[in-house]
């Protein structure tokens, strides 16, 4: 799997790039500003891009600029976002082209390895590995549009855990209910959001992404 990695704190940066590699991925770009990270994208066009939302010149939001720009250029360009910060509006255009590969992580949850490389790997797939909080931020504002309204309250968590990337065994783990239940709710939940049918995995992802773009 090749990485572009931005991040501008040099032991942070140096850290993300070994345990990357420890897990047989390839770094072919690790650079500390939005330029570099907007040029590294367009050369090495790679798997994934995990991205710091600031960096400099001005320390705001260049990385998620400039990831939003190399997705215009590389549509479905998979992105993994890795912060302190929840920027919602930028998190939001991020998400409006409707497409997999989209991670949103927060740097004070990631407490282990697996968890980080798991979610590199699912956004590299196509798919979401969203953290829980940056999801509540993103789901507050639009709890009663339509037809999201017609979600009941487990089928909205159950949506929350797909966010994350939780399988339906996680799901059923998490909520403590069978696997059957949760597949269940997961059916209902397409079927009110009116999803065409296709592979349950895109479908995971269409629900997603339909549910925080709101």
């Amino acid at each position: 799997m090749r990485v572009v990695l931005a991040e501008d704190l040099f032991l942070l940066r140096q850290g993300i790039i070994q345990l990357l590699e420890a897990y047989d991925c390839e770094v072919v770009a690790a650079v500390d500003n939005g330029a570099d990270l907007r040029a590294a994208l367009a050369e090495h066009r790679p798997d994934v891009a995990v991205v710091d939302v600031r960096l400099p010149p001005t320390f705001t939001t260049e990385g998620l600029q400039a990831a939003l720009r190399a997705r215009q250029e590389q549509p479905g360009l998979p992105i993994l976002v890795l912060s302190q910060h929840v920027e919602q509006m930028y998190a939001r255009e991020l998400l409006a082209d409707g497409t997999g590969g989209i991670g949103y992580l927060l740097k004070d949850s990631v407490l282990d390895d697996e968890q980080f490389i798991d979610a590199v790997r699912r956004v590299a797939a196509g798919g979401t590995a969203m953290d829980p909080a940056v999801v509540a931020q993103l789901m507050v504002s639009h709890s009663r549009d339509e037809p999201l309204a017609a979600l009941t309250a487990r089928e909205r968590q159950v949506l929350e855990l797909m966010a994350e990337g939780c399988s339906n065994t996680a799901i059923a783990q998490r909520l403590t209910v069978t696997e059957g239940a949760a597949a269940k709710h997961i059916s209902s939940i397409f079927t009110k959001l009116m999803l065409p049918p296709s592979s349950d995995n895109n479908r995971r992802v269409l629900a997603v992404l339909a549910y925080l773009n709101a």
